[in-house]
């Protein structure tokens, strides 16, 4: 027969498929196809913007970065004046954003296992009240809760004179005035001490991640590695011959305090809003987790004498782990971002001072190409911490 009747018979004589009848030529053509289009559509609209810019004579750079921003800012980690540059002002910005996410994202995660164990619980009242806080949380919008928490508790509380005093801490309208350490001449030296008691407790981590691997017993890491940090910066305390640090107390001053630390209603009302809204998720995730695992697992732990603690924390969590990271990331990076939402309420991060710097300078394109890459490279980092930290703790088939 000198006709192919039947798929396959020109492999079996060793001829060749023409390339645009391969499927694997073919996928790779439509990949290299669709990256082109990709590319010259954003080249189209990066070419649009380029030339609508060049004729209101305005050739998109950075170098306005170097000019006088010319605003204060209320908060700030750093020392800033107005006639700092715009660069240093973003920079104010960026750190009060980062500041308020990392003590976020360390509440709320505390906060939202709890409320993910209590709404297990077999206590009927303690689940049923974590469920109801779950379900009102999750269902009311962010922005109105920061807007609630800032008009409607912080900025309501009674003025300065007036103070609402709970031992050493001052609620007032202006803020939350708690004591404050005041650095001395040992605090350089105790600095190294807490270095080097970082370096112990890391190796203690190191050692008892071997013991629980050979003995198959997951000992108390977070307890001894806390307890080994503390306790180096205990004795560095003692042995110091001044401390490193002088307790100073908030007190009344005239209309404000004097001494201390005070935090603005601001970021108090964004640090609060943004714990108990993304706990509230936290909680969900925590939840499912723990229900994915097997209750046969839960039924094995109490064949074996283990009390409902050591189940949670030997059997239950390690196992939920790999359910909960995930999408605990997907919290974690919510939770940054959602800090933008300051704005409404007048804490100065990253959005808020950029859209300052934006409406002064007038450079639109630049300030926020700025801020994207900065809240890019934030997530990036976030998520690049969480897969490591997956990856550490997902389970080994053995």
């Amino acid at each position: 027969m000198g006709n192919n009747l039947f798929p396959g018979t020109c492999l079996r004589r060793g001829l060749s498929i023409p390339f645009w009848r391969d499927e694997r030529v073919l996928r790779v053509l439509g990949q290299i196809i669709f990256l082109i289009v990709v590319v010259g559509f954003f080249y189209y609209i990066y070419n649009n913007m380029i030339t609508a810019l060049a004729a209101q004579g305005m050739t998109p750079s950075f170098a306005f970065l170097s000019n006088t921003a010319g605003f204060d800012i209320g908060e700030q980690l750093i020392e800033y004046v107005r006639s700092d540059s715009y660069g240093r002002a973003i920079l104010v910005g960026l750190l009060n954003t980062v500041y308020v996410s990392i003590i976020g994202i360390f509440f709320s995660t505390i906060f939202g296992v709890i409320l993910g164990v209590a709404r297990l619980s077999k206590n009927f009242l303690v689940a049923k009240l974590s469920s109801i806080y779950l379900e009102i949380l999750r269902n009311i919008p962010l922005l109105v809760l920061l807007v609630f928490w800032y008009g409607g508790v912080f900025i309501s509380l009674p003025r300065v004179k007036e103070s609402i005093v709970i031992g050493s801490v001052y609620l007032s309208n202006r803020g939350v005035a708690v004591p404050w350490g005041i650095p001395t001449e040992t605090w350089s030296t105790y600095l190294v001490i807490l270095g080097a008691g970082l370096v112990a407790a890391i190796i203690v981590a190191w050692r008892l991640k071997i013991v629980g691997e050979r003995t198959g017993r997951p000992p108390l890491t977070i307890l001894w590695v806390t307890l080994t940090f503390l306790g180096t910066g205990l004795l560095g305390w003692l042995v110091l011959p001044n401390p490193p640090l002088i307790l100073d107390y908030p007190e009344l001053s005239g209309l404000n305090f004097s001494g201390g630390h005070v935090f603005s209603p601001e970021f108090m009302a964004l640090l609060s809003g943004l714990v108990i809204y993304t706990a509230a998720f936290i909680g969900e995730i925590v939840r499912a987790g723990i229900q994915s695992v097997s209750k046969g697992q839960t039924e094995a732990a109490k064949a074996l004498g283990l009390t409902g603690f050591q189940t949670l924390r030997m059997v239950i969590f390690p196992q939920a782990m790999r359910v909960i990271v995930p999408p605990l990331t997907s919290q974690y990076l919510n939770l940054t971002k959602n800090s933008s939402l300051a704005v409404a309420i007048g804490y100065p991060d990253l959005f808020s001072v950029g859209g300052t710097a934006h409406n002064q300078s007038g450079r639109a394109v630049e300030v926020i190409a700025l801020m994207m890459g900065i809240y890019l490279s934030t997530s990036l980092l976030t998520s690049l911490f969480m897969n490591w930290y997956n990856e550490k703790i997902k389970l080994v088939e053995r």
